[in-house]
């Protein structure tokens, strides 16, 4: 290593090559290594727990947790622990929680020192209840003595010191970076804790990638306005749902409804009414489809909205899609919903794919609007193979797939 001492290589269990870098070409390989780990994430969860456990080896911690500060409940939440957890800890707790009371240095790290132009630091604490070479970061002149909750925590798990480094992103403290080391083993110091203020400004960029990927992919599948699904969502779901149901006989329907009224209430009232019309109607349809577990509830566009229903009966599904037509014509300025449903629980003949299935429940809810119904239009229940809505369905197959095309016809 050209004279140079990089890490002390570990091998760990998993046959990787791990250990404490030692050096600034070791603690550089470490950065790296924790950045690359939150890139490799496919999920918000996965992109922390590979945060924590880089910064665990690279601290040559025992164990490591991120948590983040929920300031609306005035509390730390772990998101993740890693390394050797002791009684009451878990990998990914579903609701473990500590007061920023009982660890109110985030906060008076915010308020006192940070806004007075500091810059976001970590620090050491130990079971013996002194911060190593340090200050706390909170006002001035205050003690070189650990906080009671963290001192109480090493104690009560065990461990000798720790290192808590701030995560702040967006300009704010988000949460904090938790590294420990057993009793008996060297204690943290002062580079340790300049180690792991890097690791945390790190940590905190990879999280703004994730924030804004998971943004980026909530919108590509959600419709801005009602907070629905959007059409691709639907179509993404609904050729999965046709696969179980090819695979092994999993009852698929779709219900598409048609909201009434819609463009009189644009003429006459405008558009941002018409826009809290279709807002009310979200809103129902999300109530209502909640009532079958699974559900995807989305608007197609315009005034057309579905539901998507895996797994539950036809029968479940034309119940809630009742009570959704009920409500919908206690709706205030609207005029109601025409819905049609198509399921494979009833006899509706093949369904080879997702535009069938479609152009079923179209011209089930096209025969609901021309009717007025103020009850859904089924597929297949008025004469199985001879049923009026199939024959509709197979007529509009001659012409081009384009969706919508029933409400043209008379």
């Amino acid at each position: 290593m050209h004279g140079r001492e990089e890490c002390e290589a570990v091998v760990t269990d998993n046959g990787e090559i791990g250990g404490r870098p030692v050096g600034v070409d070791g603690r550089l390989r470490a950065v790296v290594g924790l950045a690359q780990g939150m890139a490799a994430a496919h999920t918000p969860q996965e992109s922390v727990g590979a945060a924590a456990e880089a910064a665990r080896r690279a601290l040559d911690g025992g164990f490591a947790a991120i948590s983040v500060w929920e300031r609306a409940r005035g509390r730390l939440r772990v998101l993740v622990n890693v390394g050797e957890l002791m009684a009451g800890e878990e990998p990914l707790p579903e609701d473990e929680s500590y007061p920023v009371h009982d660890f109110p240095e985030i906060a008076e790290f915010l308020h006192e020192h940070w806004a007075a132009g500091g810059e976001p630091h970590a620090w050491v604490e130990t079971a013996e209840g002194v911060r190593p070479g340090a200050a706390p970061p909170g006002r001035q002149g205050a003690p070189a003595s650990g906080s009671w909750g963290r001192v109480a925590a090493l104690r009560r798990r065990g461990r000798g010191s720790c290192v808590v480094a701030p995560i702040v992103l967006h300009g704010r403290a988000w949460g904090e970076l938790y590294v420990a080391r057993a009793a008996g083993r060297p204690v943290f110091d002062r580079d340790d804790a300049d180690f792991a203020t890097v690791l945390a400004s790190v940590t905190a960029a990879g999280l703004a990638q994730t924030e804004r990927l998971e943004e980026a992919r909530r919108l590509a599948f959600t419709d801005p306005l009602t907070g629905l699904g959007n059409r691709r969502a639907v179509d993404i779901r609904l050729d999965e749902a046709l696969e179980a149901y090819h695979a092994d006989g999993t009852v698929v329907s779709l219900v598409v409804c048609d909201l009434n009224g819609l463009k009189r209430v644009n003429d006459t009232l405008g558009h941002a009414v018409g826009d809290r019309l279709l807002e009310r109607f979200g809103s129902l349809l999300s109530l209502c489809g909640a009532m079958l577990p699974g559900a995807l509830v989305a608007r197609l566009g315009g005034d057309e909205f579905c539901l998507l229903g895996v797994g539950p009966p036809a029968d479940e599904v034309v119940r809630v899609a009742d009570e959704l037509c009920r409500r919908a014509a206690e709706l205030e300025m609207g005029e109601g919903v025409a819905c049609g449903i198509a399921s494979t629980g009833d006899p509706i003949g093949p369904v080879p794919s997702a535009r069938r299935l479609f152009r079923l429940a179209d011209a089930a809810q096209y025969r609901a609007k021309a009717a007025r119904s103020l009850k859904p239009v089924v597929a297949g229940r008025d004469g199985g193979a001879e049923d009026s809505v199939i024959r509709l369905a197979d007529t509009s197959a001659a012409h081009p797939p384009e969706r919508r095309r029933f409400r043209g016809r008379r």
